[in-house]
């Protein structure tokens, strides 16, 4: 499991209290410090990545590796084609970040950093969606889109699937 943009890990600490196997990737070495001493306050262990997620025209992830991929309250645009290539078939995201409306609750005001209406059921709609979200949260006060799903298994092509069924009539 990979805890993307993981500041401190809190999310990443959580799973890893059950059981689960987490890598906390990040780009500032204070955040995973504080994430390394947290992880052992709790008495779990997780491996940290320090790696700038931003870097252009470079992909940080390598292909088809993780099982399940968490992001919260991050958004760089350019690299949402990495998190789906770094996903197994069948691998789930869980993607909780926030919207255009959030500046009248308060930062992130910056609109590079905030999703557009259905940007993000956008991004993975050709997915299996398991959960979807798009609104105004309480508890703080906030504007958020989630979504949970499932990468899909690589679609047979047409001339293989038709080629199967010849070969299992013949």
């Amino acid at each position: 499991m990979l805890d993307l943009a993981s500041g401190d890990c809190h999310n990443g600490i959580s799973l890893a209290g059950r059981g689960r196997e987490v890598i906390c990737c990040d780009a500032s070495h204070a955040s995973l410090e504080l994430a390394r001493k947290s992880a052992k306050q709790a008495g779990v262990e997780i491996q940290t990545w320090h790696l700038d997620l931003e870097q252009s025209g470079f992909n940080p992830l390598p292909a088809n590796y993780f099982a399940g991929i968490i992001v919260f309250r991050y958004l760089h645009r350019p690299l949402i084609p990495s998190i789906k290539k770094a996903l197994k078939n069948e691998g789930i995201l869980i993607y909780e970040t926030y919207t255009i409306i959030q500046p009248k609750f308060g930062k992130p005001r910056n609109p590079d950093f905030l999703l557009k209406p259905g940007e993000l059921r956008n991004w993975f709609g050709e997915w299996k969606v398991i959960h979807h979200f798009e609104g105004i949260e309480d508890n703080p006060k906030r504007a958020i889109a989630q979504i949970v799903c499932q990468k899909p298994l690589p679609q047979y092509s047409q001339s293989y699937a038709s080629a199967q069924v010849l070969e299992a009539d013949g």
